[in-house]
Formats: structure tokens, C-alpha cells, sequence
């Protein structure tokens, strides 16, 4: 006769799949183990919550969300103890394929488990926000200024909580470029002309001479490395990326014997 012995549960391992990056939409499944005999039952909870998520060994997020972002915990129990995981932190990426676009309608709703009801705050870096209807933030036309990180606070009589942080990625056509020239001043020396525009993502360039159709040059740089008098002209530059395209003008006026300072 095998007498096996009982045991209150160990501190219980929790695990994450998939288990790289965790990117919004995606299945995620948290697991818990805990060596018991008798076995043990399980119970997932979210830090900030008094409600179980679920009462099983695994808890299933079918299609994660930004606000599922946070920590997590589960506790093994049988009848001879109790042992509550170490935390667990599960930080939800938003989706490449959700773009947000400059001049879109963008709301950010935080929500919380708490009772009495927790009341909600918005923050870009540590800057308060104004709120709108239950504990939302609204962009009526996001812009280009709106990029960066925020995070929302819960808080009731019992205490608060951050959220972590979500990344606005605010995507923009180029701004109006600007142009400039490098002279040396003498006929056949170097010259380079640079291009430069604010845009999300980062802007290609390309250099044109007025009434040639082909392109001079590609990229921000575009060097004359022998300027003569029939370089004169009005070159532009046209920065573009997937958002839209803006060029600007330059003139160059070469003459013999000098090299007049280019005007925009």
C-alpha cells in the first residue's frame, strides 16, 4: 500500500502564450500551475479588481485589447492552503495595421473593475487631459502634435491605479519641406543642396531640375560636384511618403566668374 502525502499547493508558476511580443488583437492564453495533492482549483485575477476572471487553470483573452493591459495574478487553493502567484505583467502593443491617421476621430476609453465606480483621468506624459463621457479622452482631429505616450488613472475612496502606457503613433503627409545650399563660392567647386521635412513615417526625397522630368538626385543630399554657369535654374525637392507628398523651390544663379547665393 502507497501512501501518498497531501500537500498544500507550492507558489504557483504562471506562464503567457504566445510568449514574444503581445500585439492587440491576437489570442493570449495566461496559465497557472501549482504542484498539490489534492489538486488544486485556480483563480485568475487583474490587479485593480476584486472580481475572478476566471476559476479555471487557464484564462483565455481571445482577442487582447490595449485595456487588457496590466497585472495579473492567479491563486491555487485546496483544502489544505492557499498560495498566490507572483505577478505577472501583460503589456498589449497596438496593432501596426491600426494606423492613425492626422485629421482622424480618435477616442481613448479607460475602464476599470471597482466598486464604489472608480472615476478615470487621461494622461499624455504626465500632463492631465481633458475628459469626456465615462472616463474617455476624444481627439476630434488628431494631429501630428497629439504623437506620443499616455496612460489613464482609476481612482476611488479605497485608492488608484495607472494603466501602462500606449503609444500614440500619429501618421502624417510631409510638411513643407525646407531647402538650403551648401557654396563655396567658386565656379567648378562643390555645391550640395538639402532637403529636409517633418512627417510620419520618415519622408523619401528626390531632387528635379525645373522642366526635366528626370529625377537629379535621390535622398536629402543632392551634390554638384563641378557648378557651372548652365547649372543656373530652379531645382525643387519633392518629399513624400505614404500619407501624401509637399516640394519646394530653390534657385541657383551661376554666373562666370561668381556664384550668386541661392534664394528659396
Amino acid at each position: 500500500m502507497i501512501i501518498v502525502p497531501q500537500d498544500a499547493p507550492k507558489l504557483p508558476s504562471v506562464t503567457v502564450s504566445p510568449s514574444g511580443e503581445i500585439v492587440e488583437n491576437i489570442s493570449v492564453i495566461l496559465i497557472c500551475s501549482s504542484d498539490a495533492n489534492p489538486a488544486a482549483n485556480y483563480t485568475w485575477y487583474k490587479e485593480g479588481g476584486q472580481t475572478p476572471l476566471s476559476t479555471t487553470k487557464q484564462l483565455s483573452l481571445p482577442s487582447i485589447r490595449p485595456s487588457d493591459s496590466g497585472v495579473y495574478n492567479c491563486t491555487a487553493e485546496n483544502e489544505l492552503g492557499i498560495r498566490k502567484s507572483k505577478h505577472l505583467r501583460i503589456n498589449v502593443k497596438l496593432s501596426p495595421s491600426a494606423e492613425i491617421v492626422e485629421d482622424s476621430s480618435v477616442t481613448l476609453t479607460c475602464s476599470s473593475d471597482a466598486n464604489p465606480a472608480a472615476n478615470y483621468t487621461w494622461y499624455k506624459e504626465n500632463k492631465a487631459l481633458p475628459l469626456g463621457p465615462e472616463g474617455s479622452h476624444h481627439f476630434t482631429s488628431i494631429s501630428s502634435e497629439d504623437r506620443g505616450n499616455y496612460f489613464c488613472k482609476s481612482e476611488n475612496q479605497y485608492g488608484q491605479i495607472n494603466s501602462s502606457y500606449v503609444f500614440i503613433n500619429v501618421q502624417y503627409a510631409p510638411k513643407l519641406p525646407s531647402v538650403s545650399v551648401t557654396p563655396s563660392g567658386e565656379i567648378g567647386s562643390s555645391v550640395t543642396l538639402t532637403c529636409s521635412s517633418d512627417a510620419n513615417p520618415a519622408a523619401n526625397y528626390i531632387w528635379y531640375k525645373e522642366d526635366d522630368e528626370s529625377p537629379k538626385a535621390s535622398g536629402q543630399n543632392f551634390t554638384i560636384t563641378d557648378i557651372q554657369p548652365e547649372h543656373s535654374g530652379s531645382y525643387y525637392c519633392v518629399a513624400q511618403n505614404s500619407r501624401g507628398h509637399q516640394n519646394s523651390i530653390l534657385q541657383l544663379d551661376v554666373v562666370a566668374g561668381q556664384f550668386d547665393a541661392p534664394h528659396s
